[in-house]
């Protein structure tokens, strides 16, 4: 018997016109849509189906990126695919936060929301930066930016891909000393902020007033947190997680190994994109990766675990 896990991606992985057939096939997955509406104020298929210049903008991505994962999650759920523990890189996380049953799906989309405009107030556009450090140990990568001030590891992706993010300035220095160091290439990437870095320290804490009013529940499978990268099994320690998850570094590497270490031969990538199946076949080849980003994806998906 396979153990499954749901794994769900995270901002980035946003494309115009996501979730639409699954809103066009499937009563639950419009239902989804349509909550999503009413809970934002503004019209969530129009947002995600229809050529825009929100849906890349970090308020409105989180949100439509958590809307449209949910609503692919629940249809797959519906055949009868039930995940045995859940993950999410970083926004990701607030789906596996749904999947584990620790937070109500209208909770999730009304949380992120409010995470992405804090997230985009935190830092004036332009004084941060995150940077794709490529074909360099992460040791060799904190050798170099532990000492530094401004800069700090945001995502252990991968082996070989490392994300850093900080102050403009200490990252574009960083990218040279890793690129002394050893380093491929260094990426600046197309950001809005420098996510899971120190400089968000307040927006994480503000985040926190946020929680204080939303329902957290016992897990009803664990999940894997960003922050620690160990199963959470209650509802205890949630929401001081996702308060530091903002800042902190994102161990997505370690997640798998971890979820792998415990039994879990399969995962389902759930949402636009394939980002995360690609760090699956460098960080282990061995296992099982499907993913639902597509309608025609769900029969796939079942099929394959019949």
């Amino acid at each position: 018997m396979s153990r499954i896990a749901f794994i769900f991606p995270g901002q980035g992985a946003q494309v115009c016109g996501m979730g639409q057939d699954f809103y066009e096939n499937s009563q639950t997955a419009r239902q989804v849509f349509d909550k999503a509406t009413e809970l934002m104020g503004f019209s969530m298929p129009e947002l995600c189906f229809e050529k825009n210049d929100r849906l890349d903008i970090t308020e409105y991505t989180q949100a439509a990126m958590v809307t449209t994962s949910i609503a692919m999650m629940k249809v797959l759920m519906e055949r009868g695919v039930k995940p045995d523990v859940a993950a999410g890189l970083s926004l990701g996380e607030y789906c596996a936060l749904a999947a584990a049953g620790v937070m109500s799906e209208e909770d999730a989309i009304a949380t992120v929301r409010q995470r992405g405009i804090l997230m985009q107030e935190a830092v004036p556009v332009g004084q941060g930066a995150m940077a794709a450090i490529l074909a360099l140990d992460a040791a060799a990568i904190e050798a170099v930016t532990d000492p530094m001030e401004g800069v700090w590891i945001a995502n252990y992706n991968c082996p070989g891909q490392i994300v850093i993010s900080g102050r403009k300035e200490a990252v574009e220095e960083a990218c040279e000393r890793l690129k002394a160091a050893g380093a491929k290439r260094a990426i600046m990437l197309n950001v809005s902020g420098p996510f899971h870095s120190g400089m968000l320290t307040g927006a994480g804490e503000k985040l926190g007033k946020v929680l204080e009013h939303v329902e957290i529940h016992e897990p009803v499978i664990p999940y894997v947190a960003n922050v620690t990268a160990q199963y959470v099994t209650s509802a205890d320690p949630v929401k001081e997680l996702l308060v530091k998850q903002v800042s902190s570094s994102v161990r997505w590497q370690q997640s798998v190994e971890a979820m792998i270490a415990d039994g879990v031969d399969t995962f389902i990538e759930i949402g636009p994109g394939k980002t995360l199946a690609g760090f699956m076949r460098k960080i282990n080849k061995g296992v099982k990766t499907l993913n639902v980003e597509k309608w025609e994806d769900i029969d796939k998906a079942v099929e394959a675990l019949v």
